[in-house]
């Protein structure tokens, strides 16, 4: 398994190496890092530390899946969570798709205008082939959860590919780029004015009416990155297409919970949504 980040300063005298003093995590991890489909997307599968070959599992793929942030990465702080959750019982599956960076210009423009058709193809993509690869992912218990971009992914792909997708939990997700901030927002969908069809097609409000499958919205009601009118705007709109769906507002938080109670009972909340929408004797 991978252990914690080391840093090295080179100088004259020398190398040195940066002590670190967090604290062991206690955590076992189970990770294999692959390359996934025609793209060779970079990825993760996370498996229980007790797995053994043949027991079928349940799928959750856990992305962010969008500029500027890599989930794939060789150390293992960063799979702690997706090792939990495989943990309770799943195949965690983290899928780098087009548009992540550190693959090139041509990889990150790939998303041009198509933020989330093109991420959310990745990412069933990504699926179709790790089953290929490891008969123990059963594709007929998939979910998929994600915060921030990882929530607007999540949020459509169950709305866009229900067959793929059978539950899914958005945090705090982008549900209109029309609602988000300009600087970001142009950079990959161009003005409002001129592609408008682009901002429509791409916001998970236009397919809302498409939604038959458990979608959980969490979000904190003092987001200052994404405002909370996104989480509303999209329920508003799956109710009156008359789609049953789950919201958890978070009063006093922000994007991301610094408050150690918040997050540790936010993961029992999807853990029991999880086990709800995917039912079966692996999970609990």
């Amino acid at each position: 398994s991978f252990s914690g980040t080391k840093t090295t300063v080179h100088a004259d005298s020398g190398p040195h190496t940066i002590i670190s003093n967090a604290a062991d995590p206690q955590l076992a991890t189970n990770i294999t890092l692959l390359e996934l489909g025609d793209h060779k997307m970079p990825a993760a599968l996370v498996l229980p530390t007790n797995h053994r070959v043949g027991d079928k599992l349940p799928v959750l793929l856990d992305p962010y899946g969008g500029p500027h942030a890599q989930r794939v990465l060789a150390s293992r702080d960063g799979y702690l969570t997706s090792q939990w959750f495989a943990d309770q019982g799943f195949a965690v599956l983290i899928i780098d798709g087009r548009g992540t960076p550190a693959k090139g210009g041509k990889w990150e423009r790939d998303v041009w205008q198509s933020l989330g058709h093109t991420t959310v193809s990745d990412q069933a993509d990504g699926l179709a082939a790790a089953g290929q690869l490891f008969p123990d992912l059963d594709l007929n218990r998939v979910a998929i959860r994600g915060w921030s971009f990882g929530g607007y992914l999540a949020a459509l792909a169950v709305c866009l590919h229900p067959d793929t997708f059978h539950a899914a939990i958005a945090g705090a997700p982008v549900t209109d780029w029309a609602l988000y901030d300009t600087h970001y927002t142009e950079r990959y969908m161009g003005h409002p004015h001129t592609s408008p069809e682009s901002y429509r097609s791409e916001a998970v409000t236009t397919w809302a009416d498409q939604l038959d499958r458990p979608l959980l919205l969490i979000h904190g009601l003092a987001d200052d990155n994404v405002v909370a009118a996104h989480t509303l705007q999209l329920s508003r709109a799956l109710l009156a297409a008359g789609k049953p769906h789950e919201v958890l507002p978070l009063p006093g938080v922000s994007h991301m919970t610094p408050q150690e109670e918040v997050a540790e009972n936010l993961l029992l909340h999807q853990l029991d949504f999880l086990r709800r929408s995917l039912p079966d004797s692996t999970l609990g």
